[in-house]
Formats: structure tokens, sequence, C-alpha cells
């Protein structure tokens, strides 16, 4: 009887046969592209799942099967970035997406995600609170209060050491949603964060660059960083990775915070404008792990579609205390640029408010 009929009478033993097969070819050729498949197979499922900075690496491989999609779907609505629509008409063709499609918040947070604030407009999405929770040295920017604080207030209510800087040159401080209780740990100032520094005492609104203001401030690093000024963040991102990493993102340095939690408005924007300003963001490190559309914008504003969203990033480069395990490395302090052109020290002025603008 042949091996063939065997086989076909008892499927066991063409089961078993297979699996000689395989194992005789697998240990004879120890470089082929079968034992090549296999060795990274077990090199990539080791790894320790407590060991942050692991995490973060296991990650940072799975983001980047989202780098090729978003290339595969250019190359389907495009073909190229600057045939694609940021959001295309009501009628045919129908392709299905907006341009939020093209870059989903994939990448995994190491740590927990937890929605900070007020359920709606206000709430933000942090990785990692519990990092912060007993940190002595917590720092927290955020700019563009408008009164909607709810924030910033269960941020300082769930940690032990947080300290907000809060700015705006519109809102007069930061509301009645932060209890009395928590306000010693906040500091405001009426100022406007931008591309460029403007606070001359004839300055107005004042505007100060991210560096100028941690450097009047006596930061060297800023665990959460929020940032929603209404269409500004654009340049205003572009002028902190030329003052940290170097024009375009192409320098070594890395951004001077954990996390970035900023409002994206799109307004008037192309495709491939914004296309090369989040390739920049990635550049420097910054990966997307949640975002949310506006949806309170968008039902204001039906004829103009979902132009505002939410994304909240995790810094790669550099060392946080969201990235990596153990205590961060002795970072100098910024020079007080300002200081050396003669602007007015904002360390004298963070917790002042017009007497015609005190907080509730």
């Amino acid at each position: 009887m042949s091996p063939l009929t065997v086989c076909q009478r008892h499927p066991r033993y063409a089961v078993l046969l297979a699996a000689l097969l395989f194992a005789t070819v697998f240990l004879l050729s120890p470089d082929d592209a079968i034992a090549r498949h296999f060795s990274h197979r077990t090199s990539s499922a080791i790894f320790d799942p407590r060991d942050t900075t692991a995490r973060v690496a296991r990650a940072e491989i799975a983001y980047e099967r989202t780098l090729e999609r978003r290339q595969d779907m250019i190359k389907k609505f495009g073909p190229s970035p600057s045939q694609v629509v940021m959001f295309p008409p009501d009628h045919e063709p129908w392709p299905a997406y907006t341009v939020w499609d093209f870059f989903p918040p994939t990448f995994n947070c190491p740590h927990e995600v937890d929605r900070i604030g007020a359920l709606g407009d206000g709430g933000k999405w942090v990785c990692g609170l519990s990092r912060l929770e007993s940190k002595p040295d917590c720092v927290v920017y955020s700019f563009g209060l408008d009164w909607e604080t709810s924030f910033e207030a269960e941020l300082l209510a769930r940690t032990r050491h947080c300290e907000v800087w809060g700015y705006d040159y519109v809102a007069p401080g930061f509301g009645g949603a932060l209890p009395r209780t928590l306000r010693p740990r906040t500091h405001f100032a009426r100022l406007g964060l931008g591309a460029q520094d403007s606070h001359a005492p004839a300055d107005e609104p004042k505007m100060w660059t991210l560096r100028s203001l941690m450097a009047a401030n006596g930061h060297a690093h800023i665990d959460v960083l929020h940032v929603d000024i209404e269409g500004w963040e654009f340049e205003v991102a572009k002028a902190m990775v030329r003052d940290f990493v170097g024009a375009g993102g192409e320098g070594t340095g890395a951004l001077p915070f954990g996390q970035l939690l900023i409002e994206m408005h799109v307004w008037h924007q192309r495709f491939h404008e914004f296309l090369q300003f989040w390739e920049m963001l990635e550049r420097v490190g910054l990966r997307p792990f949640m975002s949310e559309v506006n949806l309170v914008y968008a039902n204001y504003n039906r004829q103009s579609g979902v132009e505002l969203a939410d994304y909240s990033f995790l810094n790669t480069r550099g060392h946080n205390v969201f990235i990596a395990d153990g205590p961060a490395p002795h970072l100098p302090l910024l020079d007080d640029a300002s200081a050396d052109a003669g602007e007015p020290d904002l360390r004298t002025i963070r917790h002042a408010i017009a007497p015609a603008a005190v907080e509730p």
C-alpha cells in the first residue's frame, strides 16, 4: 500500500507526516527564511510587561503599521497628498473618509487612559495620570482656559503636588469650576501663547513663546501641556519644534513636555499642509493615543463640517515619567532670554490679576 493511500484512509497519519517533514526542514536549514521568521517571532514576543520602556517600544512597532496604511489611503483617494480633499462633498463618488481618518490615535499608552474633566466639551484624555499622583515636581501648563477649567480642577484634585500654570488673554482666571481649596496650587496670568515673543509694555495682547515662558517661570520640564488657542496651534507648534528641536524637527533635541493635549482647528487647511504639520510632530517623537472630534462645534456649524478635534499625544523622545521608569536625569533650567532683552520678569506678574478681573 502506498503512503498516499495510507494518508487518505488515516488522515491523522497525514498530519503526523507533515509535522515530521516540517521539523526536518527546520532543523536542517536553520538559516533559511522559515528559521528567520520564527526567530523574529520569538524575539518580538520576549518582553517584560512591567517595563515601561519595553511597552513604549512595542507600541512604536505597532504604530509603524499606521504610517504604512496612511500612505495606502493617500494613494487610494489622491493619489498624491495635494489631491486629497479634507472633507469630501456629499455627491458621487462618495469616498468614505474625513481628514481625521488619516490620523487615527493608534499609539498604545503604556498606562491607564483617563478622561479628565467634564463630559462633552472641556474634558481631556490623559495617559497615566497615576504617574503624577505623588510626583513631587509635577508641572502642568494650560493655555486657553475660557472659563472651562473642569480638566484642571480634576487633575489637581487627583494629584498631591501638581501645580497648574494657566494662561488666557481673554478670560480673567480659572473660573468657578476650580474650588478655592485647590487654588493655592494654581498660577494665572493674562497672556497668550505665541510663535514669537511680543510682550513689551506697549504690546497688547502680550504673547510669549513656550521657551520664554518656561525660562521666566524657572521650569525645565512640563509634565502635561494643554493648548487650545483657536487655530494658532499650527504656528505655535512649529515654533516649539524650532526652539527645542530644530527647524522642521530635524534636530536631535526633545520637546520639554511629557504629554500634549491640543485641539486642532483645521479651518482653511489643505490636506498636504496638514500632513506636513502632522509628520513634523511625528518626527519629534509625538504619538497620538486618543482623539475626539468636537461634535458640539459640528452641531452648531453643520455647513462647515467636523473641523475641530482634540488630540492627546505622548512624547516618546527624551525622558519623561510616562515613557520611562526611575528618576529623570537632572535638566538644566532654560536660559531666561527675555531677561537679557529687558522684558518684564513673569515671576513678578504671574499671580497678579487686574482689580476688574478678580476671580470668583
